[in-house]
């Protein structure tokens, strides 16, 4: 006799697909045109650019950004220290912590804040930090699983071991351009990145100008 499985809305795959499709059903957004607003809660970017080893973003992106390149969150002011003196709908966090991507991204050597749109979603501050997590454990995406070091506030100065895989792969403004990243390492991460994003794009499915998982 088939035995049905008795659904949970509380699993956390079921929870991860619900803030999947509250995000998605945000319209993007021009990362470089990002309007002011307020609140805080959870956000995504999407990459349509031409840079070489992305391409796959691009081709995927195209019809409707659905394949991530970094998922993050922003927490009210305060939130960090057990402050949380304001709430997450008056809170100016999400807001500045997009326009500080901005700047990073234009201030790398082959990525332009044009090329890239964003999906934010306001949520109370409570849910915040676990509907980052479902969403990156969902979504895997490239900068925050396999380039890690993009949503640091200081990426760092150009030392021995020091840079993180982001900017020794993009530059930007916290790395000593004269000290050049070895270029075994750049090998490394492009053989990483292209591995990676073969695996992405095979895991979904593209149907007509849909792409699905």
């Amino acid at each position: 006799m088939h035995q049905p499985t008795a659904f949970n809305p509380l699993d956390k795959v079921n929870l991860g697909q619900n803030v999947a499709y509250a995000l998605n059903q945000c319209a993007p957004v021009i990362l470089e045109k990002l309007p002011r607003f307020k609140g805080a809660g959870i956000y995504a970017l999407y990459y349509l650019g031409r840079f070489e080893p992305y391409v796959t973003f691009s081709d995927l992106n195209r019809a409707n950004p659905c394949v991530p390149i970094y998922v993050g969150k922003a927490i009210p002011e305060g939130g960090r220290k057990g402050l949380e003196d304001k709430k997450s709908e008056v809170s100016n966090s999400l807001c500045g912590r997009l326009r500080q991507h901005a700047s990073s991204i234009a201030a790398t050597r082959d990525l332009g804040a044009a090329d890239f749109v964003c999906r934010y979603l306001v949520i109370e501050d409570t849910w915040i930090g676990l509907c980052e997590s479902l969403l990156i454990q969902r979504e895997r995406p490239l900068w925050n699983v396999m380039l890690a070091g993009f949503g640091r506030n200081v990426g760092g100065i150009n030392r021995k071991d020091g840079l993180s895989d982001w900017h020794a792969f993009h530059g930007g403004r916290d790395v000593d351009p004269s000290i050049p990243t070895p270029d075994e390492r750049i090998q490394k991460l492009r053989a990483e990145v292209a591995s990676y994003l073969t695996v992405m794009r095979d895991s979904r499915k593209i149907v007509g100008n849909v792409v699905c998982r």
